[in-house]
């Protein structure tokens, strides 16, 4: 258990401080003001000709297949220890949730901005294929 926490605590670090930065191009941190107070800062490198190395199309692919993958993994080891009863392991499968979902959360924020325009941004979407499915625009002839 210790291991597999330790491990994942490493996976954390470096996906958030490591493989971001130089695969995507984005970073997120907290920082705290004089007066104590918490901001979350979330950063996306744009791509200008000047850049030293170009984010490349396969490596973002890859970062985010993982990215999305890993969190989706550790839900289904949740259900499995659930419903297989086996509570010890629980711990350490909420932990692997948490720590993958902080960094999906962090890089999604990144990705796309501010939560108003998340959330903004899956109203239109949803809009939009609601629109073509009940127009038969998205449909081929």
């Amino acid at each position: 258990m210790v291991t597999i926490i330790l491990l994942l605590s490493c996976d954390f670090w470096a996906v958030k401080n490591v493989t971001g930065r130089l695969m995507v191009g984005l970073r997120w941190w907290n920082h705290i003001d004089e007066d104590g107070k918490s901001h979350w800062v979330f950063e996306s490198r744009k791509s200008t000709p000047q850049d030293s190395k170009p984010i490349s199309e396969a490596e973002s692919r890859i970062f985010w297949l993982g990215l999305i993958a890993c969190p989706v993994l550790w839900v289904i080891f949740a259900f499995s220890a659930l419903f297989s009863f086996r509570v010890k392991w629980l711990a350490v499968v909420i932990m692997g949730v948490v720590l993958q979902g902080a960094n999906l959360y962090g890089y999604i924020r990144c990705k796309v901005g501010s939560k108003k325009n998340l959330t903004s941004m899956a109203t239109s979407y949803l809009g939009k294929q609601f629109l073509r499915q009940n127009t038969g625009d998205g449909q081929t002839s």
